[in-house]
């Protein structure tokens, strides 16, 4: 049976022919819009270049163009008659930065950004490898919620929290007391530096919360980098009759060494340029980022503040040369 002409679908009549016989790009569209669609549909660059110009724009003069600002302001210099900023190009603001006191500042806050990524990573490894090795199932989860719900908390409210928990009449003065270990919290507030009136305005203190709040940056890359360990390298070193401190040693450690280094970029970057927690929780000695609110807000002298800014930028412009060296990035 032959079929009719009435059998043939619609679209292709109206199209000019059946399917075989339409072209296989169809005609551009009139008008501006049509236009515009077809320019893009041609040229895959030209809707990259439509997708990335926002962000580009953003990231462009919004970010590297404060940056610039700042760096640009470092090489002002302040009247010390009249207060006045004298904008000719001077390299003097840089110089303050080495008087003992400014110089203080910045030995005090690398020492502690390097104390707390160190102190973060020997707490932190226990807890990913527990993670990437035995945890399954809903334990995983458990983990991951347990890492992860400090961060959905406040952090000026886990800060001033801190500052209740270390108070001089807080819970761990408190704990001290019913352990009869008053004597040890004592010893240890009375040593120098160190030590102060109580945990709350002391860098013990500082130290606890910075080691609380930025714990979780480094516990997940590390349980990250361990994930990628295969199991059988931990059993052939162990058939071969490697003691577990060498496995450790020479397998473990070195495969999960990248996941360090990118964990330790957070820690490290985030205690280098914060000043809430200091500000909050520590003694009368300034950090970088109590000296550059201080010298922008109260002291008036913000090309001293910018030069103080550009310090944490030089310090983790090398910090990321050497863990890109490491294969930081590739545990990300």
């Amino acid at each position: 049976m032959v079929a009719s002409s009435s059998s043939v679908p619609d679209g292709a009549a109206m199209s000019g022919g059946s399917p075989a016989e339409r072209p296989a790009i169809l005609p551009g569209r009139g008008g501006f819009f049509g236009a515009f669609s077809d320019r893009v549909w041609r040229s895959q660059g030209f809707l990259l270049l439509l997708l990335l110009a926002p962000p580009v724009l953003w990231l462009g003069i919004i970010y590297l163009g404060s940056l610039f600002a700042l760096l640009l302001q470092s090489f002002f210099s302040i009247d010390e008659f009249t207060g006045l900023i004298q904008y000719h190009f001077t390299l003097s603001t840089y110089g303050e930065l080495f008087r003992p006191t400014n110089l203080d500042i910045i030995v005090r806050t690398v020492l502690m950004a390097s104390s707390v990524t160190l102190a973060s990573a020997i707490l932190a490894f226990p807890v990913a490898y527990f993670a990437a090795r035995y945890a399954r199932g809903k334990w995983k989860a458990l983990f991951y919620i347990g890492v992860m719900l400090p961060l959905w908390s406040s952090y000026l409210v886990k800060v001033y929290a801190w500052k209740l928990i270390l108070a001089k009449e807080g819970i761990l003065t408190w704990l001290f007391a019913k352990l009869h270990l008053t004597w040890l919290l004592d010893g240890w507030l009375s040593l120098p530096i160190i030590g102060g009136y109580s945990l709350s305005v002391s860098y013990t203190g500082t130290f606890l919360v910075f080691l609380y709040v930025w714990l979780p940056f480094m516990i997940l890359p590390i349980q990250a980098a361990l994930e990628r360990v295969p199991g059988s390298y931990l059993e052939a070193s162990s058939d071969l009759g490697a003691q577990p401190w060498q496995t450790f040693r020479h397998i473990l450690f070195p495969l999960a060494l990248p996941g360090i280094a990118a964990g330790s970029i957070f820690t490290f970057s985030l205690t280098l340029g914060d000043y809430i927690i200091p500000q909050i929780v520590g003694s009368s000695r300034l950090f970088i980022g109590q000296a550059v609110y201080t010298q922008q807000g109260t002291a008036g002298n913000i090309p001293l503040a910018a030069a103080f800014a550009v310090v944490p930028i030089i310090i983790m412009g090398f910090y990321l040369w050497m863990a890109k060296r490491m294969g930081a990035f590739n545990a990300l």
